[in-house]
C-alpha cells in the first residue's frame, strides 16, 4: 500500500465524489486526537465537496468541554454546517497542512488563536486488518447504514479507541454515514495552541462525542469521506446557531 503522504497527494490532485443526492465529501482527516491535559484536536481536509469549494478545518476542545471550529471557508460550506449547534465558537481562519515525511505532517492555524501541530502516523496489525477488509467492500456497502453500523461496532472492538460511531445524527440534526476507508494510528503528536503546549496524548476521563459522532480515545487518521442528509432550514439548525445564541 502507498504511504499516507502519497495517497494525500493523489487526493489533492483529483479527489472524486460518488454520485448521490446526499451532501458528500472526500479527503483525509484526523478523526480526533485527545490529550491527557483534556484538550482534543481534530482535522478535516476535504479537497472535494458537493456543497462548495474544498476546505480545511481544525476542531479544538478545551479541558472544560468547549469546542471551537476553525475553517478556511464560510461556516455553511464546512463542518459547522453539521456540528455548529454543539460548538461554542466558529471562526474562518488560515490553515496550512504540510506533509513533512511519508507518515508525518504539520498543521499551522493562523486566526485569533494560533496552533502549531505535528502529527506522526503508524500502521499496526489492527489497522492493516481494517484496511484489508475495507478494500474488499463493494461501493454500495459504504452507503449502507446497516453495513457501516456493523463496521463501526467492529472498529470499536478492534482498535481500542473507545466507541466509534459511523452512522447517526450530527448536532444540527442531519443524518450521516462516515466512510473511513483507510486508517492509521497516531502514536505521537506535539501541539502548541495559543502559546500553550498541550502535552502528551492520552484518553479523556470520559469519551467525548458530538451528536452520534464519537471522538476516538486514541489518535486515528483516516482517508475517506462521508455522506450527510441535505440541509433543510425548516428541520436543521444553522451553521453557527449556538455561536449566534452566545
Amino acid at each position: 500500500m502507498a504511504e499516507p503522504r502519497e495517497l494525500a497527494e493523489q487526493i489533492e490532485r483529483g479527489a472524486e465524489l460518488p454520485d448521490s443526492e446526499d451532501e458528500r465529501f472526500a479527503g483525509y482527516a484526523v478523526m480526533g486526537l485527545p490529550f491527557a491535559s483534556g484538550h482534543v484536536l481534530a482535522l478535516r481536509r476535504f479537497p472535494a465537496s458537493s456543497i462548495g469549494p474544498g476546505y480545511r478545518s481544525v476542531w479544538h476542545r478545551d479541558p472544560d468541554g468547549r469546542w471551537t471550529f476553525y475553517q478556511d471557508v464560510a461556516p455553511e460550506q464546512a463542518c459547522p454546517r453539521y456540528f455548529g449547534n454543539a460548538v461554542a465558537e466558529v471562526e474562518q481562519a488560515e490553515i496550512e497542512i504540510r506533509w513533512t515525511g511519508p507518515r508525518s505532517f504539520s498543521v499551522e492555524l493562523q486566526g485569533t488563536r494560533k496552533l502549531s501541530w505535528e502529527v506522526s502516523l503508524a500502521a499496526s496489525p489492527k489497522t492493516r486488518l481494517m484496511n484489508a477488509m475495507s478494500a474488499l467492500m463493494p461501493a454500495a456497502f459504504w452507503r449502507s447504514r446497516v453495513v457501516m453500523r456493523s463496521m463501526g461496532a467492529a472498529a470499536s472492538a478492534l482498535l481500542g479507541a473507545g466507541k466509534l460511531g459511523l452512522v447517526g445524527s450530527v448536532p444540527n440534526g442531519q443524518t450521516f454515514i462516515a466512510n473511513p476507508k483507510l486508517i492509521w494510528f497516531i502514536p505521537s503528536s506535539r501541539a502548541e495552541f495559543d502559546g500553550r503546549d498541550l502535552g502528551e496524548t492520552g484518553p479523556l476521563a470520559e469519551q467525548e462525542k458530538l451528536g452520534d459522532f464519537w471522538i476516538p480515545q486514541r489518535g486515528i487518521f483516516v482517508i475517506g469521506g462521508g455522506f450527510f442528509e441535505p440541509f433543510d432550514a425548516e428541520r436543521h439548525a444553522s451553521a453557527t446557531s449556538r455561536a449566534d445564541a452566545d
